[in-house]
């Protein structure tokens, strides 16, 4: 199995069972379910206490925040083309700085939805 993010592909390597024993298998199962409750009740304990909800508007937010910051990132970049094929190391380091910064935003948006998905902190939609 893997996993695109914006930036990153992770592969999943989690042990795959050849035992063909069905009831070795189901035991297996069921200390890899006890395994995975216990990340999720970390999960849950950790951030929860932390930050115990969000709000509609945090999210819309962050989404401008991230918006405003790969805009800011393209502009200059196609700023810094019009003078020419060749970037100052100086140029690079802005744009490096510019990407980073919206590459940023973004995996604190998805953490955060995934923290909302998986139950982990509650979520209150913005009034209608």
């Amino acid at each position: 199995m893997a996993t695109m993010t914006s930036s990153t592909r992770r592969t999943g390597d989690h042990f795959e069972p050849t035992d063909v024993d069905p009831q070795v298998q189901r035991r297996l199962r069921g200390y890899l379910e006890q395994i995975d409750y216990t990340a999720y009740a970390s999960n849950k304990a950790v951030l929860g206490a932390t930050f115990p909800k969000v709000e509609g508007g945090q999210f819309q937010r962050l989404a401008v925040a991230a918006a405003t910051a790969r805009a800011k990132w393209v502009s200059e970049a196609a700023q810094m083309a019009e003078g020419g094929a060749t970037l100052s190391e100086g140029q690079l380091a802005r744009l490096a700085h510019l990407r980073l910064t919206y590459e940023e935003l973004t995996a604190v948006y998805e953490a955060t939805r995934r923290m909302v998905e998986r139950g982990y902190i509650s979520y209150r939609p913005i009034p209608a």
